[in-house]
């Protein structure tokens, strides 16, 4: 997966939220916080995640094949139509060719268009839409695939806002006309080489001279490539019968053929490449807006508070009080609840009847939902599972403090490390030393039996 296709796939996930609200996402959640880094790369992971679970990674794949089977689709037309061209200028040599007719059957539509593109560039930067829109609406029938339709949507909202869009698509119309222009030259090289075509210029209001100097303003840059122009003498007598001299023949066609070159294929090569590499570039500056508010609001959520990343404001002079049992509702029951576990553990343990399972805190909804419950209903005994690999944080221990105030007594539960994995003990030190200061009991093992009958 490229990174494009990866900030893709996210803004697709944002996108199916905003309109059919939040997926269930609480193990996408706890994935990208165990993943780490920093907001952007854990909504990235979220999101893939949520992708390959929901099918949209293989609806991607699908719709890529889609797109290039339509680029092809579109090439061979554009291959198609640049030899009708060709055609529909020289026609079959019965008949002398008239140049400047010729000449606007090459290239009349294509400088038209050109100039269109370019207007539509500087004044509104989405001309080229119709080739896109066609493309698009092609790739998505290709894919087959009713999930792929949720793709091409999130795509214009990512490239708009480095206004990619513009350049994507002027590579496409660019790259389809320089596929055209270049079939027309082949097939025109091809026609003169097999056939023998007279050349004449024909007028009724004009006069003469005009088609003397448009022929050698017209053949000026080509004859600096060494394409032969017509000579003067040439041009006249050419506009009363086509000659039939063979240098003649030879130099109106060497200079048709220069003029396509110069004004139909180098202008479309030069901007398709210049449209290719400002795609690059900005493709290098695609990243996610987090100011939206499907991203906004993933923040709490997978950059909690309380998030282990150290401590970096200064240590308060008390850590929080905690006053088991002040609440005057009466208590009853035991509760185990853990605090942010990663998925390496296989939680929860097997609890005795008597013994609820509060789940795992790690959302700032989830802590808000139990602390309510406790407010309500007190446990007469808590116990809270920690995992001492994290960093004892003050954003954890005002976590506990709060869980411990709603129960009428606490233990803390310091959890084994997974097999294979060794504790820290000076990380585990630190631990000990922050749950002595909040006056909290807490086991290295299982408090299961005096969650249960109260004593151990």
């Amino acid at each position: 997966m490229t990174e494009l296709n990866n900030l893709w796939l996210t803004e697709t996930i944002r996108l199916r939220e905003e309109h059919a609200g939040p997926l269930d996402d609480l193990e996408a959640n706890r994935l990208a916080r165990t993943a780490g880094g920093d907001l952007p790369t854990r909504i990235q992971h979220r999101a893939l995640w949520l992708a390959e679970r929901d099918g949209l990674t293989n609806a991607l794949q699908h719709w890529l094949q889609g797109a290039r089977l339509a680029l092809i689709v579109m090439a061979v037309l554009a291959v198609i139509s640049g030899a009708g061209l060709a055609f529909a200028a020289l026609g079959d040599g019965q008949t002398p060719v008239n140049v400047f007719w010729a000449l606007g059957s090459l290239l009349g539509l294509n400088l038209i268009l050109l100039l269109s593109w370019a207007l539509g560039l500087v004044f509104a930067g989405e001309h080229g839409a119709t080739l896109g829109r066609v493309w698009l609406w092609l790739s998505e029938k290709l894919a087959r695939d009713a999930k792929a339709a949720q793709l091409a949507p999130a795509l214009l909202l990512l490239l708009q806002r480095q206004k990619l869009n513009r350049w994507a698509l002027g590579l496409l119309v660019n790259g389809l006309w320089l596929l055209a222009m270049l079939s027309a030259l082949v097939i025109l090289l091809m026609l003169m080489a097999t056939r023998r075509y007279g050349f004449v210029w024909e007028t009724t209001i004009l006069g003469g001279e005009t088609f003397v100097a448009m022929t050698q303003a017209l053949g000026a840059l080509p004859a600096l490539l060494g394409f032969s122009v017509p000579t003067v003498e040439m041009i006249r007598a050419s506009g009363d019968a086509a000659l039939n001299i063979e240098s003649a023949r030879q130099a109106w066609a060497a200079w048709l053929v220069g003029v396509l070159l110069v004004y139909g294929v180098f202008p479309r090569l030069l901007l398709a490449w210049f449209c290719r590499w400002r795609w690059k570039t900005g493709q290098a500056r695609l990243h996610l807006d987090l100011n939206l508010p499907g991203y906004a609001q993933l923040r709490e959520r997978l950059m909690p508070t309380s998030e282990r990343l150290g401590i970096s404001d200064a240590a308060p002079e008390h850590l929080h009080q905690i006053e088991n049992g002040s609440s005057d509702l009466p208590s009853d029951g035991a509760l185990l609840v853990a605090i942010e576990l990663d998925d390496q553990r296989q939680w929860p343990p097997q609890l005795p009847k008597t013994v609820s399972n509060a789940g795992i805190l790690d959302s700032r909804e989830s802590r808000h939902k139990l602390l309510e419950q406790l407010s309500r209903f007190p446990p007469a005994r808590l116990a809270i599972a920690c995992d001492p690999r994290r960093s004892p944080d003050r954003g954890s221990l005002a976590l506990i403090a709060e869980l411990a105030r709603g129960a009428s007594a606490t233990r803390v539960w310091l959890l084994p490390a997974p097999p294979g994995e060794a504790l820290d003990a000076a990380r585990l030190g630190d631990w000990h030393v922050a749950l002595q200061q909040l006056e909290l009991p807490f086991a290295d093992s299982a408090p299961l039996n005096w969650l249960e009958t109260g004593h151990d």
